[in-house]
């Protein structure tokens, strides 16, 4: 048999007979249709596999020309997203790779016809789809996994199904040495403003500022662990809360930078020097520490590394080939920047930085 035939589509007719079952139910299990049985899908999938049967996807990636990944983040304009962007992007050149890029809302997210858009994805031969922080349900991923498309998430803000490959940093570990920072400086008072409940990052990231606190021997205080959205505006209010307190904090660990801007916005207007009254530590050190007043502490999260994995796993997935992992977590690392200082201190001094994490 020559190389040509060896790669050539089984007829259905030879598929549905190593399978025992009808020649529509394996044109079913091709098309991604739900309609089949689990273990039906087994043993057709099977059957394709060991007839060297490849989907459109895997072909694709072999044909002549640059391959096609779909990246859909939310938010595109932030810094976040940005970072992450630029990293897989650069990644993306480097490998003949080719990015079309969909910026949309979760409720547009939510919305969308996924077996519509799974079956666009693979007429049109593209080799995966990335999506950062969208929280997509298990049953919208089904659409892809049926059709063999490899789908990768950046920082999931919901734990993502079995099967699905996700990349993020070491929230744990950055949150920890977050606090870690704060009492070392001399900070007992340490609140805490973090994203959604649901989010696995911001509970990651809360429950490493609660092992700091234990580990030197210090009660977590309910009154300073308050949990919204990764906005501005929840900076804003949280900090108005926690300032209205008998026994204010003298420092606050901000879910991400995002909410740290709002941390400042309210301890400006409430007329607090920040850090002579206040310290502040964010977290995912984007461009936008450098460009705060203070200067704002921050632990970084390897953004366009995290990008660069997220394609490269893209890529690994849609060959075939065996990922060592199905959640890639990449280091943190936490700069010291101006906005913390020990309590009641006053003036700046030059930044640090401390990797944390493997």
């Amino acid at each position: 048999m020559s190389k040509g035939e060896q790669r050539s589509k089984p007829v259905l007719a030879t598929v549905a007979a190593l399978a025992g079952v009808s020649a529509p139910t394996v044109s079913k299990v091709i098309n991604g249709r739900d309609d089949v049985a689990a273990a039906t899908r087994a043993r057709v999938q099977a059957a394709l596999d060991q007839l060297g049967y490849e989907s459109p996807v895997q072909r694709r990636a072999r044909s002549a020309g640059p391959a096609m990944v779909d990246l859909v983040i939310d938010g595109l304009g932030s810094h976040y997203s940005i970072e992450v962007l630029a990293g897989l992007l650069a990644c993306a050149a480097d490998s003949d790779v080719e990015v079309v890029v969909s910026n949309v809302t979760p409720a547009k997210l939510h919305r969308a016809n996924h077996e519509e858009w799974a079956q666009r994805m693979v007429e049109a031969g593209r080799m995966g789809l990335i999506l950062v922080t969208s929280q997509v349900t298990a049953r919208q991923l089904e659409s892809f996994q049926r059709r063999n498309i490899p789908v990768v998430v950046i920082d999931p803000l919901n734990p993502p199904r079995a099967g699905i490959v996700s990349v993020g940093a070491t929230n744990f570990a950055g949150g920890k040495a977050a606090a870690e920072h704060l009492l070392g400086l001399g900070h007992s008072r340490i609140a805490f403003l973090g994203g959604p409940d649901a989010a696995e990052c911001s509970v990651a990231r809360l429950h490493g500022y609660l092992a700091a606190l234990m580990g030197h021997g210090i009660a977590s205080r309910p009154e300073y662990v308050l949990t919204g959205t990764f906005r501005q505006d929840f900076g804003v209010a949280g900090t108005r809360t926690l300032l209205a307190l008998a026994e204010r904090p003298t420092a606050i660990f901000a879910g991400n930078d995002v909410i740290a801007l709002g941390v400042l916005d309210e301890a400006r207007r409430q007329g607090l020097s920040v850090p002579g009254d206040l310290s502040l530590v964010g977290f995912d050190g984007t461009p936008l520490c450098e460009q705060t007043l203070p200067r704002l502490t921050s632990v970084a999260q390897p953004l366009r590394d995290m990008g660069r994995a997220a394609l490269r796993s893209v890529m690994k997935l849609s060959r075939g080939e065996a990922l060592d992992s199905a959640h890639v977590e990449l280091a943190t690392e936490l700069v010291v920047r101006d906005s913390s200082a020990a309590p009641g201190a006053v003036g700046t001094r030059p930044g640090s930085h401390a990797r944390v994490g493997a």
